[in-house]
């Protein structure tokens, strides 16, 4: 965690203390508390020192873990088990007991903590700009080391989804191969599905410490929605988008990669629009720098494609087809996170990692997205992305 960041951007605030009511689930929870407490807890900062509260269950670990500098039970308090009045006697105690007599809580806090506080004369006020989102934004040299380990593993899981893709057999004509029908790919006699490459892709990344709820390999027409995560067998001669967004398990830092492949021969559109959608990565790319905008970069990507006469959301918002998606997103705790590489997106700063993926859909011809994650350098941007950008699967 950053603290003097996060002082400085908690400074003009008009709250004694910062309140978070949460899981390990939410985001600033886990950054400001550095503990991975399964039910909620109460995390306080104020005067630039970190306290936690946490249930007996997870005391012992919670000393051991958070990064706080103090943690206390519920015990502590007088109370272990009780109602829902005597929680909140303990809540206000905990904070009183710090000299706070006023918080601030992030906008997606409990509304029943922030009104029993204020029941029991402690002012709550809403943070309704996130101010912690901020300060996450910008990571530390060891924030970016976590990511760039999770982006190793994401990489061996896309290897293994690729060299899946690729060994496939594609059912022809004559096909007898239980209900595949001509063009289906085939892995060991039977066909190939999405799910199949998912299941490769999970496996590979439980293996390098890693895991994810849910991935994206959607082949044809389900490539051509954007967060269609695809299902069923997948077909010769069509793109098939493959999404992959692991969280290391140690360190719950997120990283984020998409390839595109074909097995067999691509349309001539498909090839077209790869072949754009390199150009728009590596215009994209270019563009990143600190003082740039994310503005900027998704403008760069999408004047590669309005040049060729592709519909984007810039020149046509209502558009069902073409680059219908922003340009890319911060990357960190959260999977989707500031800044944002889109219209109005803020300035870029040295620490923001971002993912860059520029892509085109429509379901008649198919989707084709490729992403890379990059970090803001002082003097640029540096990819921590070490994965060949290749149509055809090998």
């Amino acid at each position: 965690m950053n603290r003097p960041r996060l002082d400085d951007r908690l400074a003009d605030l008009e709250a004694d203390g910062y309140l978070i009511d949460a899981s390990q689930e939410d985001a600033n929870q886990l950054y400001l508390s550095g503990f991975t407490g399964p039910d909620p807890f109460l995390t306080l900062y104020a005067d630039g020192e970190v306290h936690v509260l946490v249930s007996g269950l997870e005391y012992g670990r919670a000393t051991a873990e958070a990064t706080a500098d103090t943690v206390e039970r519920h015990a502590d308090y007088g109370y272990e088990y009780g109602g829902r009045e005597a929680r909140n006697d303990m809540y206000a105690e905990f904070v009183r007991d710090k000299g706070v007599d006023s918080v601030s809580m992030p906008p997606r806090g409990p509304v029943g903590t922030a009104d029993a506080l204020r029941d029991r004369g402690i002012d709550v006020a809403v943070d309704t700009d996130d101010r912690l989102r901020e300060v996450r934004a910008v990571k530390t040299d060891e924030e970016i080391d976590a990511i760039r380990e999770a982006q190793r593993a994401n990489e061996a899981a896309m290897r293994a989804a690729e060299e899946l893709i690729a060994g496939a057999d594609v059912a022809g004509e004559d096909a007898e191969v239980g209900d595949a029908e001509p063009g289906v790919l085939l892995h060991e006699g039977e066909p190939l599905t999405s799910e199949r490459v998912a299941e490769e892709i999970e496996v590979t990344l439980l293996r390098h410490g890693c895991a994810l709820d849910e991935t994206i390999v959607a082949g044809g027409a389900q490539a051509a929605d954007p967060h269609d995560r695809g299902s069923g067998p997948l077909r010769a001669n069509e793109a098939i988008i493959v999404d992959i967004f692991p969280r290391s398990k140690a360190t719950k830092y997120n990283a984020d990669m998409t390839r595109t492949f074909c097995v067999g021969e691509p349309s001539e559109a498909l090839r077209e629009w790869y072949e754009l959608t390199g150009r728009a990565l590596d215009a994209a790319l270019d563009a990143v720098e600190p003082g740039a905008t994310g503005e900027d970069v998704h403008a760069a990507a999408c004047e590669v494609y309005e040049e060729a006469g592709e519909p984007t959301f810039r020149t046509d918002p209502e558009t069902e087809t073409g680059f219908i998606h922003s340009t890319g997103h911060g990357i960190g705790l959260d999977v989707h996170e500031s800044p944002r590489l889109a219209n109005g997106g803020e300035a870029l700063e040295p620490g923001h990692v971002i993912t860059v993926e520029p892509g085109l859909y429509d379901p008649e011809v198919g989707g084709v997205r490729i992403e890379d994650l990059v970090v803001v350098t002082e003097d640029g941007h540096e990819n921590l992305t070490d994965y060949p950008i290749r149509f055809a699967a090998e």
